[in-house]
């Protein structure tokens, strides 16, 4: 009998290294669980692998960890903090005047962290105390109502443009949210580029020399404009304002102001404002509809803007209400805009009442004219079939309705709850609540301010930017 050959020992399986072990996985996740956890990786859109992964090991997904220090297989270091400082600046920045308790929780620092920085800006007159202005004490024991701290005018101010088809209007605010000068001029319909520039230019060159603001106290521009504005800052096609098609708005503002500029749709902008400091102040799903010459959409999901990936999410004006209906600039039939919009309400009443604004038409219709009331109560109840998509889609709590047609809330909004209340899941119509701005108007142009102060940065003491390196 031959002897028993004894068994190959079985070598363990090798982990692939570019993933990590669960255990570590846990470690990074806490308290979830290891299917929460996500790689901190990145695989570019175009579907090419970066020099790290190797693209003919098909055994395991390629995970890209990021920065050029990370070895294969690891987590990248985590980013370094932020300084306490432009922490703070940034934080008052965004809320204007506010008391040191709301300071901590709006940052996440230690109170000790927030009083000492606190000092150190009040010690160098970046930041001022107003005792005038203050808010309850919170908690239990009660106390003295908070002082609320402001930054100080010498911190820069921001300026804001709402740039319409037939209207430019400009304000400018320190960062202590107080208004310092406001304007606005009328436009030709369909103006060029070039011309619509030259007048925001001295628009906002009047409005800083009557704030008594020089130039380099300017710390950005924000920018309102009608149409979905791309990653590149190109304004899309399907814009109200054909002069600026493939236009790079940003860069050619910027250009003739001299000044950083950031640019955004002006839905997505007036969301902004309503969200900042009107109706929609401590909501976190939200739709503002901006119904003017256009209807747009600014979406605010989980209280942050949200533009889709090029920058089109928010077009309720190209959604399809009436298949045979007028052809839309975007090419379709039916879209809302021509349906609803303002120039289809004008066109509505020309042949009876001449020729009108839209600020004319909500005034008659206050007064008692039948055939305005009519028209804008068609308006609405095409408007809440679109929202009723809308809300179907994306559940919001609230919408809020602005813009010259906006203006009309009493005369446009019934038959449009009426609409969305018929046309949509009842319990998505149930879950929200349809108001007007609070804002009217200005809420693009003040909307235009709050971006031009989140991406600007307060000037320090010696006339730098807020948590720029230095030299």
């Amino acid at each position: 009998m031959s002897a028993r050959r004894a068994p190959r020992p079985q070598r363990p399986r090798p982990r692939p290294a570019s993933l990590p072990p669960a255990s570590r996985a846990r470690r990074v996740c806490g308290a979830r669980s290891v299917r929460s956890w996500r790689p901190e990786a990145v695989i570019p859109h175009d579907g090419s692998v970066p020099d790290e992964a190797d693209p003919a090991d098909d055994r395991v997904p390629a995970v890209v960890t990021l920065g050029a220090a990370a070895g294969r297989g690891r987590l990248p270091a985590p980013a370094p903090r932020p300084d306490a400082r432009d922490v703070v600046l940034a934080a008052l920045s965004r809320r204007g005047a506010v008391s040191r308790a709301e300071l901590v929780r709006e940052t996440g620092l230690a109170a000790s962290t927030v009083s000492t920085v606190v000092g150190e800006l009040l010690a160098a007159g970046l930041a001022v105390d107003m005792p005038g202005r203050t808010v309850p004490a919170t908690g239990a024991r009660g106390g003295r109502p908070a002082t609320l701290l402001a930054l100080h005018r010498s911190a820069g101010v921001a300026v804001g443009v709402d740039l319409g088809k037939r209207h430019v209007r400009v304000a400018v605010a320190d960062l202590a949210h107080v208004l310092l000068a406001e304007g606005s001029r009328p436009l030709p319909a369909d103006w060029p580029a070039a011309e619509g520039i030259a007048v925001v230019a001295d628009l906002v060159e009047v409005l800083l020399r009557r704030a008594g603001v020089p130039r380099d106290q300017v710390i950005g521009v924000g920018m309102g404009i009608p149409g979905p504005v791309r990653a590149t800052g190109e304004l899309g096609d399907s814009t109200i304002l054909p002069g600026w098609v493939g236009v790079q708005a940003a860069a050619a503002v910027a250009a003739a102001l001299d000044l950083p500029v950031h640019v955004d749709n002006d839905a997505n902008l007036g969301a902004l404002g309503e969200w900042t400091w009107g109706a929609a102040r401590g909501s976190g799903e939200v739709a503002y509809l901006k119904i003017a010459t256009g209807i747009g959409a600014g979406l605010l999901l989980d209280g942050r803007p949200y533009t889709g990936i090029g920058g089109t999410a928010g077009e309720i004006g190209h959604i399809v209400v009436d298949p045979s209906g007028p052809v839309c600039r975007c090419g379709n039939r039916g879209c809302l805009e021509v349906v609803a919009g303002g120039d289809a309400v004008l066109a509505a009443l020309r042949l009876t009442h001449g020729e009108l604004g839209l600020r004319e038409v909500v005034a008659l219709a206050r007064r008692g004219d039948h055939g305005c009331r009519r028209v804008l109560a068609d308006s609405g109840r095409s408007i809440g079939e679109a929202v009723a998509v809308l809300c179907n889609l994306l559940n919001p709590g609230l919408v809020v309705v602005g813009g010259e047609l906006g203006a009309a809330d009493d005369l446009l909004l019934p038959s449009l709850r009426e609409s969305l209340a018929r046309s949509a899941v009842r319990s998505a119509a149930q879950d929200v609540a349809v108001v007007p701005a609070a804002l009217g108007e200005r809420a693009e142009v003040l909307g235009a301010l709050a971006l031009a102060v989140r991406c600007g940065a307060p000037l320090t003491a010696d006339g730098a930017r807020a948590g720029a390196p230095s030299a």
